[in-house]
């Protein structure tokens, strides 16, 4: 599959009508779950194109009961769109049923690795697939985490039975804010458990902290990153990801070709 691009309406003409080359794309599931135009648009851009579903709602690390309503309409929009593989991610969004619209950290813990992988393997046995779930960008620490976030998230990854979709870039923005070498959480992952890879660009505030913003041109130290982490993982399925002040279909297409010369580079030097 390549690099492919993360489809946001805005290009939604543009790719339709034009529909440039690109090897594929990623949808974002929640945006689609409901029957509306942009579903339908959706599934005709789907009739040209590959495609990935990525999702925040599944909340895989709350306390609350999973949503099942939530998962059927996943489920359903999985069955009409035929993508690849569906990804969320490690953190939970919900809390009492109020959903808070932000990707909230864990404990790095053994009980909440039990929690939530307990919790995947439950998804996966209703949506009958495994699915891939993302480290997350965090801003804080817990003082009662046992393990680091590298260790965690490989052992969450192994309990549960499923892939992981590696943000490289937010793997760097936690090195940085919590002052830890992004090289050993790329030792610390199991390779063969990696089944994406996103680049996306991250803001730095005056006070030299990182936030993850995906809102701008994947920085260089994220682009070194990516290098050193194929050389781990070889060939990977890798995804631009652009979510505010999204610019012009060829500037994301010139980050994609830039990681598709890296992936080629690699191929060279084997």
């Amino acid at each position: 599959m390549s690099v492919g691009i993360g489809l946001r309406e805005v290009h939604f003409s543009q790719v339709l009508e034009q529909q440039p080359h690109m090897p594929w794309l990623e949808a974002m599931t929640d945006n689609f779950l409901f029957p509306t135009r942009e579903r339908e648009t959706l599934l005709t851009i789907r009739e040209h194109y590959p495609m990935t579903l990525h999702g925040v709602g599944m909340s895989l690390g709350s306390s609350d009961p999973l949503n099942r309503e939530y998962l059927s309409r996943v489920k359903q929009l999985r069955d009409d769109l035929e993508p690849a593989w569906l990804s969320d991610h490690l953190c939970w969004t919900s809390i009492a049923g109020t959903y808070l619209h932000e990707l909230m950290p864990l404990p790095y813990t053994e009980e909440a690795i039990g929690h939530i992988a307990e919790r995947i393997m439950k998804v996966q046995d209703f949506l009958g697939e495994q699915i891939l779930v993302e480290n997350v960008s965090s801003y804080i620490r817990f003082h009662h985490s046992q393990l680091s976030e590298a260790e965690f998230f490989a052992a969450v990854l192994e309990k549960a039975d499923c892939y992981a979709l590696l943000d490289v870039n937010n793997i760097y923005v936690n090195a940085c804010n919590h002052d830890y070498d992004p090289l050993n959480f790329l030792a610390t992952v199991p390779p063969e458990r990696v089944k994406e890879i996103h680049l996306g660009g991250h803001t730095e505030t005056d006070q030299g902290f990182l936030l993850d913003t995906h809102g701008s041109a994947i920085a260089e130290p994220v682009w070194k990153l990516y290098e050193q982490c194929l050389q781990l993982t070889g060939e990977i399925p890798t995804l631009i990801e652009w979510d505010t002040d999204i610019p012009s279909w060829q500037s994301l297409d010139e980050q994609a070709k830039r990681a598709e010369n890296l992936i080629a580079d690699l191929g060279k030097a084997s």
